[in-house]
């Protein structure tokens, strides 16, 4: 049976909206989940006092954050994402999404956390044999054994597959011998469990390795000196002669490169996550401060230049979060898919193993991880630096915390991929899926884009509730096929090689995705029986002043790349169209803002 869910087909059709998840729609027992761990965070590193958090080093207090790690792993926090019949608690994607945005507030033990029960441990998870899983995924589900996910080396750092530590198998056959280095490796100063990728014999591919400690031959550098998440253990570790049982290899020979990428994915959108979580905190943390910070005889919440950071920050906040519950949803619904269409082919059993539907419903959504690995972070790192620019001298000093907050949040820029390599992961996966693998139908565009042209060359008609908004997305989506397509046509394979031009090209692209989240997201609400009325109408204006934004970026992007290829009048030709498509968007951003910082004001922060 047919795949119905296709990752990046937003871009062809319009999505409807019964089938979009929404942020409103999580359960009482989901929220539960995300309580949870918020409040142990509040209670177990907020409770140690700012300064005392603020001086956290995972080398000098090594102790004190095993001890918290230790509290976590009681709570079951550390096996969310493992299955339950192996001690974790089995959540679905999306559930394990809103877990991570909880551990946001965190700071730098998030990482510790986030890393046990995401890269640490989904490799096994979704590659272990039987055999591999009963053996290990207890023990780290319980927090017993740390884990950890070791990639990076000293010269391979995006390029992983070019990494230079490699295994050979002994005369006797019975195991690998791993020799060489890897570095960055969080949680690496106290793993016992290791997912190693290496090169085998003379192959040109990774593979990887469950790797334990106590197999020798693996000593642990210092701890680095970092910019910030300083409580997070962060090493090079290295291997020497180490003696690894061959049943120790974990999925296929050579797949280990495609294993990364797919892990990776998972990745992304959890900093997405917990970018969600990190600006929810600083808006509540803003929001406070403004309204107590008295300057010129009353708060500086009164001052339009503050009601501007807090709406933007606000207005950020609203539409990745409808982006990334979005996409977690449609994992699930992916793998939920996988697995029925395997029952209906194979009677028997033999199809799509729970394994693999773990592994491609992670991978159908690939171009939507990318996007909100990079618009998550980069919203996220901003938010830290307006709360610092609102926090004024108390933001740069160590007292308040705002500081460690900016620090902490300046890593999600690099890791899981530099946001400049997941732009250019966007774009590259949609030619992919559009001319190689053809998963994409780029005939369904064909009538798409016309009659987006067409309605663009009349005045919008504002005739229906958001009908100029969801206007505006179809002209993003357009703008993008068409300035990506001519593009193409004109350097061809030569494309890859201007990464500029494909940046602006992803920028486009992921404007119009987080874009049209946020929309679809206040279409929903507005159905929705019972819907406050005040609380559609700042989510409404959160979505307009997204979008008011949104333009700005895709003109300056199109406007980039026409004139980085395009000359003469295919050149005049697109700038036109440009111009009619993208016309101005007739709101007024200093009101709206104020609008939206004022009910952040009164709802003492992001609460809804």
């Amino acid at each position: 049976m047919a795949s119905k869910l296709t990752g990046g087909s937003f871009l062809l059709k319009n999505t409807n909206i019964a089938d979009v998840f929404i942020p409103e729609e999580f359960t009482e027992e989901q929220k539960m989940v995300y309580n949870t761990v918020k409040d142990f965070m509040l209670k177990e590193v907020h409770g140690l006092g700012i300064a005392k958090v603020a001086g956290l080093d995972a080398e000098k207090d090594k102790d004190l954050v095993m001890e918290i790690f230790k509290k976590a792993s009681a709570l079951g926090l550390c096996g969310v994402s493992v299955d339950e019949k192996y001690g974790g608690g089995g959540l679905d994607f999306n559930t394990a999404l809103l877990f991570t945005e909880g551990l946001a507030g965190g700071f730098s033990f998030a990482t510790t956390i986030g890393c046990q029960t995401s890269i640490g441990s989904l490799p096994i998870t979704w590659y272990g044999t039987e055999e591999q899983k009963q053996k290990y995924l207890p023990g780290i589900a319980s927090g017993e054994k740390g884990c950890s996910y070791c990639l990076t080396e000293p010269s391979a750092g995006s390029d992983a597959n070019s990494g230079k530590t490699h295994a050979v198998l002994n005369a006797e056959g019975t195991h690998y011998i791993m020799n060489g280095q890897k570095m960055w490796i969080t949680n690496g100063g106290f793993a016992e469990v290791f997912t190693v990728f290496a090169k085998i014999d003379k192959d040109e591919k990774l593979s990887a390795f469950i790797v334990e400690k106590d197999f020798g031959g693996i000593s642990i550098g210092k701890e680095e000196k970092k910019m910030g998440i300083k409580a997070s253990s962060t090493v090079q570790v290295f291997f020497n002669n180490v003696k690894i049982p061959k049943e120790n290899l974990l999925g296929e020979r050579g797949k280990g490169f495609n294993m990364a990428l797919n892990i990776l994915n998972s990745g992304r959108i959890k900093i997405a996550a917990g970018g969600v979580g990190g600006m929810k905190f600083g808006m509540d943390k803003t929001v406070e401060y403004c309204k107590t910070r008295i300057q010129f005889n009353k708060p500086i919440a009164e001052f339009g230049a503050m009601k501007q950071k807090l709406g933007i920050i606000a207005a950020n906040l609203f539409a990745i979060e409808a982006g990334v519950y979005r996409v977690g949803a449609d994992v699930d619904k992916k793998h939920d898919e996988l697995l029925k269409n395997a029952r209906l082919t194979d009677a028997v059993g033999q199809g799509t193993s729970p394994n693999e539907a773990k592994i491609n419903s992670m991978r159908e959504y690939a171009i939507e991880c990318a996007i909100l690995k990079v618009l998550g972070s980069e919203a996220m790192c901003n938010t830290g630096d307006e709360a610092i620019q609102i926090f004024g001298g108390m933001g740069y000093s160590m007292e308040t915390g705002v500081e460690m907050a900016y620090r902490d949040a300046r890593i999600t820029k690099i890791y899981e991929g530099t946001n400049e390599i997941n732009r250019m992961l966007t774009l590259a996966e949609f030619y992919k899926r559009s001319f190689v693998t053809k998963e994409l139908k780029m005939g369904d565009a064909k009538s798409f884009i016309p009659s987006t042209i067409l309605k663009n060359f009349n005045p919008f008609s504002g005739g229906g509730f958001l009908e100029t908004e969801f206007e505006f997305v179809n002209n993003l989506k357009a703008i993008f096929l068409i300035i990506t397509g001519a593009a193409g046509a004109k350097l061809k394979e030569k494309l890859v090689d201007e990464q500029e031009i494909v940046m602006n090209l992803a920028d486009i692209l992921s404007m119009a995705f987080v874009t049209e989240s946020a929309f679809l997201r206040v279409k929903k609400l507005s159905e929705k029986p019972g819907m406050n009325k005040a609380e559609l109408e700042v989510k409404t204006k959160m979505a307009q002043l997204y979008l008011y934004d949104a333009l700005d970026v895709v003109r300056k992007s199109a406007n980039n790349a026409i004139d980085s290829y395009a000359k003469g009048a295919e050149k005049a030709s697109l700038k036109y169209l440009m111009r009619r498509m993208l016309r101005s968007y007739n709101i007024n951003p200093k009101d709206v803002r104020r609008q939206v910082a004022d009910y952040m004001l009164e709802k003492n922060g992001y609460n809804f």
